[in-house]
C-alpha cells in the first residue's frame, strides 16, 4: 500500500486579503448598527465567536467571514479563552495599540474569570485585572448569540455613562 502524503489546501474562511476587523451588523435600541471587531482567541471560546460572525447577517450576505478594510478603526476587543501571565503584556499592549477607547468584551468564563484553570499557577484569574472590561459574557462557552448581546450591553453602558 502506497502512502504518499496528501497535499491539502490550508483551509480559510473568506478571501485571503481580507485582514481587517471582523464586521458585525447588530441591531440596538431599536438602531442598527455596524461593529467591527478583533477577536483576541485564546481557546475554544474563539469558536463560538467565529460562530457569531458567520451567522451574523454582514457575513451571511457574503457567504464569508466579512472583514472591514486593514486600516479600518476597532469599535470592539473580544477577549475569548484562557489569558496566561505570560499573555497578559501582549493583551495589554495589543489593548493600548488600538486608538481611541474600544468596548472590551470577556467572553467566556476563562477569560472573564479563569475558567476551570482558575488555580493553575500561569492563568490569570480574569482579563479584567490586565485591561479594562465593559462586559462579561458567561458561559462555558457562551452561545455565539450572547456575544451580541454582550456588545449591546456594553454600547448601552457606555451610552449611559455607566461602568460595570
Amino acid at each position: 500500500m502506497d502512502s504518499a502524503p496528501v497535499a491539502l489546501p490550508m483551509p480559510s474562511l473568506g478571501r485571503p486579503e481580507a485582514s481587517g476587523p471582523l464586521v458585525l451588523d447588530l441591531t440596538w435600541g431599536g438602531r442598527d448598527y455596524v461593529v467591527r471587531l478583533v477577536d483576541v482567541g485564546l481557546a475554544c471560546c474563539s469558536v463560538e465567536v467565529m460562530a457569531a460572525a458567520l451567522g451574523n447577517r454582514a457575513s451571511r450576505d457574503l457567504r464569508e467571514l466579512a472583514h472591514a478594510a486593514a486600516a479600518s478603526p476597532v469599535d470592539v476587543l473580544v477577549v475569548s479563552g484562557t489569558c496566561t501571565d505570560t499573555l497578559a503584556p501582549a493583551l495589554r499592549r495589543l489593548h493600548a495599540s488600538i486608538p481611541g477607547q474600544p468596548l472590551v468584551v470577556s467572553f467566556g468564563a476563562c477569560s472573564s474569570s479563569g475558567g476551570p484553570y482558575w488555580d493553575s499557577y500561569a492563568v490569570t484569574n480574569g482579563v479584567d485585572q490586565v485591561i479594562p472590561v465593559d462586559a462579561y459574557v458567561p458561559g462555558c462557552p457562551p452561545a455565539p448569540q450572547a456575544l451580541l448581546e454582550g456588545i449591546a450591553a456594553a454600547m448601552g453602558r457606555r451610552t449611559a455613562g455607566e461602568t460595570p
